[in-house]
C-alpha cells in the first residue's frame, strides 16, 4: 500500500456493533489515530478501532463521493458489504501491520 492512497473505510467497536464509516487520503496513519484515540470525537468515544473493510481510489474526490454514498445507506447494507469481503470481522488492520488488539 502506497503511503497516500485515497481510501473509504469502515471500523467498528465488534463484530455487527458500532459502525464508523470514513475517508482518508492515509489509512495507515487514520488507523492508528484511532486506535491511539488521538482524535476525540465518534469513533473515539464509542471505542471504534477495528478495521473491517476499506476500498482504495485513484482520487481523493472518488474516495470522498463513495464515503458520502455508503453513509447514506442503512445499517443492512453496510453489514452486507462488510460481510461479503469479510465473512469472519478480521480486523484488516493486522495485515496491514497493526498489532492485533487487546480484548
Amino acid at each position: 500500500m502506497r503511503e497516500r492512497e485515497p481510501c473509504v473505510y469502515i471500523i467498528c467497536s465488534g463484530k455487527c456493533g458500532t459502525l464508523y464509516v470514513g475517508v482518508t487520503s492515509n489509512l495507515l496513519s487514520r488507523i492508528h489515530e484511532h486506535r491511539a484515540h488521538v482524535v476525540d470525537g465518534f469513533a473515539a468515544r464509542h471505542r471504534i478501532v477495528r478495521l473491517v473493510w476499506f476500498e482504495q481510489h485513484e482520487t481523493m474526490e472518488a474516495a470522498i463521493t463513495c464515503e458520502k454514498r455508503i453513509k447514506k445507506w442503512n445499517r443492512d447494507w453496510k453489514l452486507n458489504l462488510i460481510e461479503r469481503e469479510n465473512p469472519e470481522w478480521l480486523d484488516l488492520a493486522i495485515g496491514l501491520g497493526f498489532e492485533p488488539l487487546m480484548r
